[in-house]
């Protein structure tokens, strides 16, 4: 069993205060008591909104809130010295740093550029719509607030592939254009006939001084900031061969040093996810989007969803070694373009099937923790689920260990058991149903023993007979934990 537990530490709506890295300071050693080894903080360089900006339109990634550009030295969360301090914090605590990288586009650029393009379909990027023309766009990146601090570097027309938006037409929309010249890369995901655009200026990965630049920030931030690994953004739009060339690369100059990484490849498909892994050779996890996908779909379907299968078609039951599980993140809460929200009485079951089973390396996200008020006009507030979080955490660092059995046998009611071992004796039962109340008869290694329901639903306590068998119950639509304890 994977023993670490990741948290996600931050939401979309975060109030932009600049107070979040200064709250995870505070709180590091707290999160830390909960069971979590690792800390997965939001994008923490500059980007084209100040510090409004959520972090995932990057403008300078060597502004970590420093510099006063696009309107404010700090960034949403806080300042550069907050930053560090937060990461400090979180080791210090005994969990790992995880840093949020988005390499893919730059946006907020500072100059105009005159740039020979030609317009492609948005729903097939193989295809050109009218012909080759000149169009004035933002695709020159000077930096005047930072000069040539960190890095004399300044990207221009030649290190973009495409552009959306342009200065003469400021109103358009789903515009894409190609810079003449200049081909989509074949080693992306596919969909929409080629998805190596996504949005602002397309970073050129092929470009040797883009490489060349990016790997030396790569050392930089690991240097600056004594991050531990990285959470990689939208890598199904980013060239296979640059992940794997690049994370090589930070590794080799930081020899002695395990530099986790996982990517965000979304997409329900499986079929796509394990042709990722094998195009990057192992060098990053990914998030298990697929399971992401079936616990959405069994949220809205209830009980006529198969809960049996709920891990067919999912990378944590394919390759487990490489799953990284969650149930929701930032950009499947409701108002994101990724919208596919966990119904809150499906969440209780969701989480206990990634915190409290043997396989993939489960995530936490803060808006399920600590809950949300919602956008700035009070929209899509979420619920905090912090009670039956801390519980699951705690069983899972204290009851989940010996072997697991599982009970996959009905679509509407599933168990698993654990059997314990010397140092944990007791074991742990978990039983869930999304329909009726449910009922699994199940042998334990532990005779006239008796289990309480940690999640307080079922009040009422089963003690396993001579043989160590008792039946243990779901309530209806939820999920009890037996603990001998």
């Amino acid at each position: 069993m994977h023993r670490g537990v990741m948290f996600q530490y931050f939401e979309w709506n975060c109030p932009a205060d600049g107070s979040l890295w200064r709250q995870l300071a505070e709180r590091a050693q707290e999160i830390k008591n909960l069971g979590t080894t690792a800390v997965w903080m939001p994008p923490a360089y500059k980007s084209m909104d100040g510090d409004h900006d959520t972090g995932y339109a990057p403008y300078d990634l060597y502004d970590l809130g420093e510099f006063d550009q696009k309107g404010s030295v700090r960034t949403k969360y806080g300042t550069k010295d907050e930053f560090i301090t937060a990461v400090k914090a979180v080791k210090d605590a005994g969990m790992v740093a995880y840093a949020d990288i988005v390499l893919n586009h730059r946006m907020g650029g500072d100059e105009l550029e005159d740039v020979v393009v030609e317009e492609v379909a948005c729903h097939d990027r193989n295809q050109t719509v009218g012909g080759t023309r000149t169009i004035r766009t933002w695709s020159k990146f000077t930096f005047p607030g930072r000069g040539d601090t960190y890095s004399p570097f300044k990207w221009d027309r030649q290190h973009f592939t495409a552009f959306g938006a342009n200065a003469d037409e400021p109103h358009e929309s789903g515009k894409i254009y190609r810079v003449t010249g200049k081909n989509f890369s074949g080693e992306v995901c596919f969909e929409n006939g080629n998805f190596d655009y996504l949005m602002g200026s397309d970073v050129d990965c092929y470009h040797p001084d883009v490489k060349a630049e990016l790997d030396r920030w790569a050392a930089w931030l690991v240097e600056t900031t004594g991050v531990d690994g990285f959470r990689l953004d939208a890598v199904k739009h980013i060239p296979a061969p640059f992940f794997k060339e690049w994370l090589s690369n930070v590794r080799a100059h930081f020899s002695g040093r395990e530099f986790f990484a996982v990517g965000e490849y979304w997409t329900g498909s499986l079929t796509e996810v394990e042709g990722y892994l094998a195009a990057v050779d192992g060098a990053m996890r990914l998030f298990d989007v697929p399971l992401h996908y079936k616990f959405h779909e069994a949220s809205q379907a209830g009980a006529s969803f198969d809960i049996s299968k709920i891990f067919d078609g999912t990378l944590v039951q394919a390759n487990p070694l490489m799953a990284v599980t969650f149930v929701d993140n930032h950009d499947s809460q409701p108002g994101q373009a990724l919208e596919s929200w966990i119904d809150d009485w499906f969440k209780p079951i969701a989480y206990a099937l990634i915190l409290l089973r043997k396989d993939g390396y489960p995530c936490v996200f803060y808006g399920d923790y600590f809950g949300s008020s919602g956008d700035p006009n009070g929209n899509h507030p979420l619920t905090s689920h912090r009670k039956l979080i801390d519980d699951m955490l705690q069983a899972r660092a204290k009851q989940a260990y010996g072997e697991q059995h599982d009970y996959f046998d009905h679509p509407t009611c599933i168990a698993w058991a654990w059997t314990g071992d010397a140092d944990h004796p007791g074991g742990l039962v978990v039983v869930l149903s999304v329909g009726d109340a449910g009922s699994k008869h199940i042998t334990t290694p532990y005779p006239k023993t008796t289990y309480r329901d940690l999640t307080g639903r079922d009040h009422e306590p089963v003690t396993t007979d001579e043989n160590g068998a008792a039946d243990f119950r779901s309530p209806p639509g939820g999920v009890s934990i037996w603990c001998a304890c």
